[in-house]
């Protein structure tokens, strides 16, 4: 062979492998925030949803169809196929016994079968309000829980519910690993749980992934779990880096130091769209509008803030209308009440707070706020109206919002102070403990057709005795709205059911409990060879399906 062609050929064999589509068996995704904890039932928070879904398997959840599917249950129980029974509960209403099997060979990423028994360990942890979970609604409504065999449960309720197959975030908990945790002192369980003294333990982990490490602070390391016994997923290895500085999450895009960035807690959709102007297709993008709703919880103690009047005028300050054109080009439309357009429950005719300056500027006057001489707003005992702004820190675009809030607000007369937390510690700490001084910049993302109990019941504002459960933060009371919280769950007619959302989202637009600011969409951004992601919009996030992500061929 001539020295030519033996070079060619020597530089082909070199170089074609190099060529060839590398093998992708692992996928790095930014998101930014890093769980206060990763027990499932302990703090609302979307990083640790986000993370659990990859892990932890409820069992009912939302599909991304917002249809109510069976995620570890054989079949979701209803009145025709017998799983669902109407009886007289123990307090002598109407109640249901609800029956629910679990699948079949289901089990702990340490070979432990998942049985009856650790549903009803999560249970028993979650009717003890020392224990202090979230949703307690559902625990404290579950009055009793038979174990019928290993993997047969019936849950009896105190209520019948249009909603009732689906058993929100009801899932197994490991009783082998932390049940003798917990009945020795369940109120310092929180801090005792082998979900954050041994997050690597294999048997706390039942979902295709299980964590194998843990980087406090930075992210977590997932490697697929043997034992999972669904569909195998596509990647051996899964990192979870957290990056709460948004500018710095899309620096490490560009870098190639993460592969993708979570919809559900990643960039802002304003931030997302110029880095597509800028990349054009290198990257997928994907924006989808679900029910996540931006908002201001109020500390309703605050002595300014406890007055509807301030409420009002605090939100007629504000040109929210403007503020969804210019930062995020008109695609997150302005909310008025908590209930989403999207949801077939949204009423058309809800009362809207549009921008208006002089009026707010006489609610002031009324509730006592009147202009000093450096033109903030004092009371008759000389107290300014002075007001706390938190959000989550590294959020630029919360960020920005924040300022343009400040400058809005210092032109009606109200000072406003920013003070701002990682997210660890805003949600775990700061919110659930209520120790915020005036308002709280955030979104709750909601389940199809929610009805706000947690979050608007008097008796969901979290409190010592109940080991800070709940999630009314602000601390708002309305005797009014607490019976149509009781009331509507049990309303079953879709019409009448209707007409009592309507009237929730009148009494919430009157009274402003919380200042709606408008309803979010997810940027999701995805490297061109992932597919099978599939967003949800709402509160079960799109990784509980990630066994079907796929490297495209």
């Amino acid at each position: 062979m001539a020295p030519a062609l033996r070079l060619a050929a020597a530089l082909l064999a070199l170089t074609g492998p190099a060529l060839a589509q590398p093998t992708r068996d692992s996928l790095t995704i930014g998101i930014t925030q890093y769980p206060s904890t990763f027990h499932p039932n302990i703090d609302a928070m979307v990083a640790k949803s986000y993370v659990a879904g990859f892990t932890l398997r409820p069992l009912t959840a939302y599909a991304p169809d917002w249809q109510p599917t069976c995620l570890f249950c054989e079949t979701l129980p209803t009145i025709e196929n017998g799983l669902a029974v109407r009886e007289t509960a123990a307090n002598g209403r109407p109640g249901l016994r609800l029956t629910y099997r679990l699948r079949e060979g289901l089990r702990w990423g340490d070979g432990t079968p998942i049985t009856a028994e650790d549903l009803r360990f999560a249970w028993e942890a979650g009717r003890n309000d020392a224990t202090g979970f979230g949703a307690a609604e559902f625990y404290r409504s579950a009055y009793e829980l038979i174990v019928v065999d290993a993997r047969t449960i019936t849950l009896r309720f105190d209520k019948v519910t249009f909603d009732f197959a689906s058993v929100g975030d009801f899932k197994p908990l490991p009783a082998h690993v932390d049940r003798a945790r917990w009945e020795a002192d369940p109120r310092a369980y929180r801090t005792r749980t082998a979900y954050d003294t041994e997050t690597t333990n294999p048997a706390i982990w039942n979902g295709p992934y299980r964590i194998a490490a843990v980087q406090p602070g930075a992210g977590v390391t997932l490697e697929r779990n043997p034992l999972w016994g669904g569909a195998a997923p596509a990647f051996r290895r899964i990192q979870i880096r957290t990056v709460e500085n948004t500018a710095a999450l899309e620096a490490q895009l560009l870098a190639g130091q993460i592969d993708m960035i979570a919809g559900e807690l990643g960039l802002p959709i304003d931030q997302a769209a110029a880095l597509q102007r800028r990349t054009g297709d290198r990257f997928r993008f994907e924006y989808h509008p679900g029910l996540i709703y931006e908002h201001l919880d109020i500390n309703h103690d605050h002595p300014a803030l406890g007055d509807r009047r301030v409420r009002q005028a605090l939100l007629m300050a504000l040109d929210r209308a403007q503020i969804v054109a210019r930062l995020f080009d008109g695609r997150q439309p302005a909310a008025h009440s908590s209930v989403n357009p999207l949801d077939p429950m949204h009423a058309e005719d809800v009362r809207q707070w549009l921008h208006d300056p002089a009026r707010a500027a006489a609610l002031l006057d009324e509730a006592g706020w009147r202009r000093g001489p450096d033109g903030i707003r004092r009371n008759a005992a000389g107290d300014r109206l002075s007001i706390e702004l938190m959000t989550t820190a590294g959020n630029r675009s919360r960020e920005q919002v924040q300022q343009v809030l400040q400058a809005q607000w210092r032109a009606a007369g109200i000072e406003t102070r920013i003070r701002n937390e990682p997210p660890r510690v805003f949600f775990a700490e700061t919110l659930s403990r209520r120790r915020f001084q005036g308002a709280a910049l955030f979104a709750w993302i909601s389940a199809p057709e929610s009805v706000p109990r947690t979050t608007l019941h008097s008796d969901e504002i979290p409190r010592a005795e109940r080991n800070w459960s709940g999630q009314n933060f602000g601390g708002y009371r309305n005797p009014e709205l607490d019976a149509l919280l009781e009331a509507l769950p049990e309303e079953l007619d879709p019409d009448e059911r209707r007409q009592m959302f309507a009237r929730l989202q009148a009494i919430y637009s009157r009274e402003l409990p919380v200042l709606p600011l408008w309803f979010r969409s997810d940027a999701h951004i995805w490297p061109t060879w992932l597919e099978g992601v599939r967003p949800t919009g709402h509160l079960n996030p799109s990784t509980l399906w990630a066994e079907e992500w796929r490297v495209r061929p």
